[in-house]
């Protein structure tokens, strides 16, 4: 199924005034911090903009890529929870996501992917490849993506870099109770009974599947969702009157969050566009310094002597 997003029609609750704008982030699972920095920033050219550790698992590291600031819709993190066997996407997880970038920039990345030593898989408008630990990958040409806004830390020429992302593929027991979901947040189908957009551009694709997964390294963890910070409660009070069962907000530092999971199984959040990430690090320094927060600044001693060290590549 093309990730390729369309313009929405059909379906979606309108809430005026109140509304999710795309994907905020994707987190995934890594077993090598440093190999996963070197794939992400010097291949695909994203800028690493934070380096924290797992709030609630604080002895791992959380790494945030984007674009020069980590705006909403651009950023992938990851977990690294070092060592970790490789996972299987299966039911209630997402086993692909994509990348928009302007129309004529497919060419520049075949040959960039390939020089990379990477296995491609191409046609007109759409790359598809696998990262370091198996994480399913996209890139689409799109004119969306002159929309988007792209790193300049990398050496990827501005006129093809990655410009946020088009969608997600996700991996679902039942479809159809996931849609009502999705038809309740506001979601509307471009016409494929298994899509659903959001922001009239950002496509959440879904095919059924039974296959259990196994999380690990190079399986997906969550997908977020961007909303207004005066917002979140009320979306949190819609989830509850739809059934589903919500966190409290959590202060993430970086923006605020609730999380659930959607009927077919795949775990959401809800995040605010605010604070961003230049509340704790100047914008030209993002990424350069391990940042905790409050509650587990007493561990700086012991974390700087457990993780790894880093070294973000240099542009060639």
């Amino acid at each position: 199924m093309s990730l390729k997003a369309h313009d929405a029609i059909g379906g979606g609750k309108e809430r005026p005034g109140m509304r999710l704008d795309g994907i905020h982030h994707i987190t995934a699972v890594s077993a090598d911090a440093q190999r996963n920095v070197d794939f992400y920033c010097g291949v695909l050219g994203l800028r690493l903009v934070k380096k924290t550790v797992n709030f609630d698992a604080p002895h791992a590291y959380h790494l945030y890529y984007g674009d020069d600031l980590g705006d909403p819709g651009t950023i992938l993190t990851f977990f690294e929870f070092k060592g970790i066997e490789r996972g299987r996407a299966g039911a209630g997880m997402i086993d692909e996501l994509a990348w928009k970038i302007p129309p004529g920039s497919g060419q520049y990345w075949v040959e960039r992917l390939e020089r990379a030593g990477l296995v491609i898989s191409h046609e007109v408008g759409s790359i598809e490849f696998y990262d370091p630990e198996g994480l399913r990958l996209r890139i689409v040409e799109t004119v969306t993506a002159h929309e988007g806004r792209a790193s300049s830390h990398g050496d990827v020429p501005h006129e093809h870099a990655l410009r946020g992302f088009d969608g997600v593929r996700a991996l679902v027991s039942d479809p159809r109770r996931t849609g009502e979901l999705l038809e309740a947040l506001g979601f509307r189908r471009p016409g494929d009974p298994y899509a659903y957009a959001v922001d009239g551009q950002t496509l959440y694709a879904m095919r059924a599947s039974a296959q259990d997964g196994l999380q690990g390294a190079g399986t997906v963890h969550h997908i977020a969702w961007v909303c207004e910070p005066e917002d979140q409660e009320r979306w949190r009070e819609e989830l509850i009157h739809e059934g589903i069962e919500v966190t409290p907000i959590i202060d993430r530092t970086y923006f605020r969050s609730i999380y659930f999971r959607e009927p077919g199984g795949v775990l959401f959040e809800i995040a605010t566009k605010g604070p961003g990430f230049t509340v704790d690090e100047e914008s030209e320094e993002l990424g350069s310094s391990l940042k905790l927060p409050p509650q587990h600044e007493p561990l700086r001693p012991a974390l700087e002597r457990e993780l790894t060290p880093i070294a973000v590549p240099r542009p060639t």
